[in-house]
């Protein structure tokens, strides 16, 4: 689905310039500001505001890649880039549901997150949730260290201080050797402006302290329509689309050439009715959507979020993420968060990690399409049974139905009778005997036993740097 005329994207982008040229954008570092005023930037109407040049901003979007490598401890790498492949990632989140009832996630909880999210086969990066047993300023890179020992894929931890960020990079290098990150990627970075128009200290920080490594930098947009930006979802997008610009200047500025994913996919919108943001409604799916077409129409590889509102794990749930999912995937959103998340992302569900993965499974076959060759077409076969349905036997079947066809393998697919001798199990109860199943198999470290101390002692040196001993 693509939800934008060739004409829309433009007038959108016009209007985006245009905010950026007249109003600008706050910047809470005076290092950055300092920077983007040597840029070609113009002062403001206060102090902390500069206005951006148009020219400005098609020469930073054209100096940031067009393909952005992520790459995973398992040795794959992938290419996020406009009218790619569509990679599911994980949450991140503050509280993990034990049925209907949530708790703050503890290193334990995140743990076995981590163990069961590293075994869906849909799922490319392993987002590091919040962990409540440690010091705020310690969970980055903590849960990285977890994230390290617990899964092979892609790392996305969340920074809560640039100082964090650092520390993950530090460990990350042990992971890698003599390979740096800009070679291979296994971690990325990211950080939210505040809407509207505002870059705080701690993403302004971040930005400048990791420049320099090569190291993928996502630019998120996050307008609530009707709260923090116009509740048009054009007004939203231009809104967006002006601040995800203006931070593809400032990485560039502070690092040219930096791999930067373009995300205006985490825009919501305010229900009306009770003051909750929404992350589960079809807007959500076509914020996404068009906020894909708009990166790829600078030439970025973008990002968006399908969550729900549902308090648990439940049709509701389920029927949330599909559709906001489906609608950003159709429009080849590179990166989707989100898998196992409730609640308006502050909660994640084991369970529903795994219903989303299966979720996840059938969006990438539709966006997969449909082969067309003299081989798939089939044609000599047709003429070969003509009136026989014998193609179950024949080897044309055997030959491609593995590719040609997907396999749920949470989802039911079967006889009635077969399903009440089973035990009747709807998707929850198998999804729940898929947790079981992966955590009760014996846990494997991911690394070695001497990376695992080198790991914990950058950790300790951090942890003493910050104070947090």
């Amino acid at each position: 689905m693509f939800p934008l005329a060739t004409n829309d994207l433009e007038q959108i982008n016009s209007a985006s310039l245009r905010i950026l040229e007249t109003t600008g954008v706050r910047l809470g570092l005076p290092s950055v500001l300092e920077a983007m005023k040597r840029r070609g930037c113009r002062e403001g109407s206060e102090a902390d505001v500069v206005r951006i040049p148009r020219e400005l901003v098609a020469e930073c979007v054209s100096s940031a890649p067009r393909a952005v490598k992520l790459s995973d401890m398992g040795g794959r790498d992938v290419l996020a880039q406009p009218g790619g492949e569509t990679l599911f990632w994980t949450c991140n989140a503050l509280y993990i549901a034990n049925s209907r009832r949530v708790r703050p996630i503890t290193e334990h909880d995140f743990i076995n997150w981590v163990r069961v999210t590293d075994q869906l086969e849909h799922v490319h990066a392993a987002v590091s949730p919040s962990i409540a047993d440690h010091p705020p300023q310690t969970r980055d890179f903590v849960g990285f260290r977890l994230l390290a020992e617990n899964t092979t894929k892609h790392f996305r931890p969340c920074i809560y201080t640039p100082d964090g960020a650092l520390a993950i990079m530090e460990m990350a290098q042990v992971l890698l050797g003599s390979t740096s990150l800009a070679e291979r990627p296994i971690v990325s970075f990211g950080y939210t402006v505040t809407s509207p128009l505002s870059w705080g200290v701690p993403a302004l920080e971040l930005f400048e302290k990791t420049s320099g490594h090569g190291v993928p930098m996502m630019l998120n947009a996050e307008p609530t329509a009707g709260a923090t930006s116009p509740v048009t979802l054009a007004g939203a997008l231009a809104l967006a689309n002006a601040e995800a610009l203006s931070g593809v200047v400032i990485t560039q500025t502070l690092e040219p050439g930096r791999p930067v994913i373009f995300n205006l996919g985490f825009a919501h919108t305010m229900d009306m009715r009770n003051a909750v943001t929404r992350t589960g409604g079809p807007e959500n799916g076509l914020l996404g959507a068009a906020g894909a077409q708009l990166a790829a129409f600078h030439g970025l590889p973008s990002a968006a979020w399908a969550s729900t509102e549902s308090m648990t794990t439940d049709q509701q749930a389920s029927a949330e993420f599909a559709t906001v999912a489906l609608a950003q995937a159709t429009a080849h959103t590179n990166i989707i968060w989100g898998v196992g998340q409730l609640e308006s992302q502050r909660t994640i569900s084991l369970a529903q990690g795994v219903i989303d993965n299966e979720i996840a499974g059938s969006i990438l076959r539709l966006q997969r399409g449909i082969r067309v060759d003299a081989e798939s077409i089939a044609e000599a076969v047709i003429t070969e049974l003509a009136h026989k349905a014998d193609y179950l036997s024949h080897d044309h079947t055997l030959a491609h139905f593995r590719e040609e066809l997907y396999r749920p393998e949470l989802f039911y697919s079967g006889r009635r009778d077969a399903w009440e001798n089973g035990g009747a199990l709807t998707a929850y109860d198998r999804a729940c005997e898929r947790v079981c199943q992966i955590l009760s198999a014996p846990h494997r470290p991911k690394i070695t036993d001497e990376v695992a101390r080198e790991l914990r002692g950058i950790e300790a040196a951090w942890c003493e740097r910050l104070g947090a001993v």
